[in-house]
């Protein structure tokens, strides 16, 4: 059974998000490429390693070096020089501003970027985010679309300490070190040791003792049963138990792909196969062709499907003798055959889904049967 992530992290181990390690346990993707050189190469190519970046190395700062937009009686701009990205907002009638240094950005932009201030000790969530479908600003998702009533309000929203650790546990790796923010030696993105623990007792290990000793000093995913594997992965991307205990999400919950995939009829009589790293390797850059999932899906669903034929009849009433059973599930394919296509399976059964919300398209985890 799913479990929320505050429980996981309270529990004895590793757990992403977790944030009660020293900083000298921690040892960089550095020496994590000394044995795995290759996972290292192509998982910094994956977004998940571009999830923040300082603002003063955000690309999309960079590029679009004025952006602007009105809130009610405000204006907001972003403006980036010689390094630095500032943020002001000004009343209409120019009788008041307000300005922050944006000091970090998050989101790799392939949907959007929304971007980090400081202020008086606490950190504030931008009230704009920028977004890759309009190439402009809007109202971030989650945050209030009524017109601000202040200076303040217009810039942005104060997050509170425990959103704050959560925000850059999940986006950064060693920003929460003995279980307090502490972004001095923080890295940007998901790396290595942001899913698999620190790594230094790990390191020690496997250079001067046991190898099976050192196995065990480092935190490895693959030996999760299924719904702890996707609890793992919903650490940031929210677990079943985390979103139906915020009923303040709504429509947000699109996003949220662990939660979307244990609504699915599938995983009411689970498989160990259906996780999320069936279909996504952690450590390759996400595909997005949706031919490239079929296999994948064709490894739990019979490979021959019993089409109608345009006399009305299916195929499996007149089933080649190569394939007496291909359209009935057994203990190797559980999932009948689909009755239209072995191609292209996600484009029906996970459509993607515009969030006028997020103004951006998400493919729905939530496995289902079209309607017709």
């Amino acid at each position: 059974m799913s479990m929320p992530t505050a429980s996981r992290v309270h529990s004895p181990g590793w757990w992403p998000t977790k944030g009660d390690a020293t900083r000298d346990s921690y040892v960089g993707t550095a020496t994590c490429a000394k044995c795995h050189a290759s996972k290292v190469a192509t998982q910094q190519k994956h977004a998940m390693a571009r999830a923040a970046v300082r603002a003063a190395d955000a690309e999309i700062l960079r590029q679009h070096d004025h952006l602007s937009f009105r809130l009610g009686p405000y204006r907001e701009e972003i403006v980036t020089k010689g390094g630095k990205s500032v943020l002001t907002v000004t009343a209409n009638d120019g009788a008041a501003r307000l300005s922050a240094d944006l000091l970090w950005a998050f989101g790799v932009g392939h949907m959007g970027q929304t971007y980090v201030y400081e202020k008086n000790g606490s950190y504030y969530e931008s009230h704009l985010t920028f977004f890759s479908s309009s190439q402009d600003l809007n109202i971030t998702p989650g945050q209030s679309l009524a017109p601000p009533r202040s200076l303040e309000e217009a810039a942005g929203r104060r997050m509170p300490p425990a959103e704050t650790h959560a925000c850059f546990a999940c986006h950064t790796t060693a920003s929460v070190i003995n279980s307090q923010l502490d972004l001095s030696g923080a890295v940007p993105g998901v790396t290595c040791e942001a899913c698999h623990g620190p790594g230094a007792s790990h390191v020690v290990a496997m250079n001067s003792g046991p190898r099976e000793q050192g196995e065990q000093l480092i935190m490895n995913p693959s030996r999760l049963d299924p719904v702890a594997s996707v609890d793992f992965c919903g650490a940031c991307h929210r677990t079943w138990e985390d979103v139906v205990t915020n009923i303040g999400l709504g429509a947000l919950n699109l996003r949220f792909a662990p939660y979307r995939l244990e609504n699915s009829k599938c995983w009411s009589k689970p498989d160990a196969r259906l996780t999320c790293v069936a279909c996504h390797d952690p450590h390759q850059p996400l595909e997005h062709d949706a031919a490239a999932y079929d296999s994948r899906c064709l490894q739990c669903h019979a490979n021959q499907p019993g089409a109608k034929t345009s006399a009305g009849y299916r195929d499996s009433d007149h089933r080649d003798s190569d394939h007496p059973d291909s359209d009935h599930p057994d203990s190797d394919h559980p999932g009948a055959a689909c009755p239209v296509s072995t191609k292209n399976c996600t484009t029906c059964h996970m459509p993607k889904v515009e969030s006028s919300i997020q103004h951006s398209t998400f493919t729905d985890h939530w496995i289902s049967k079209p309607l017709r």
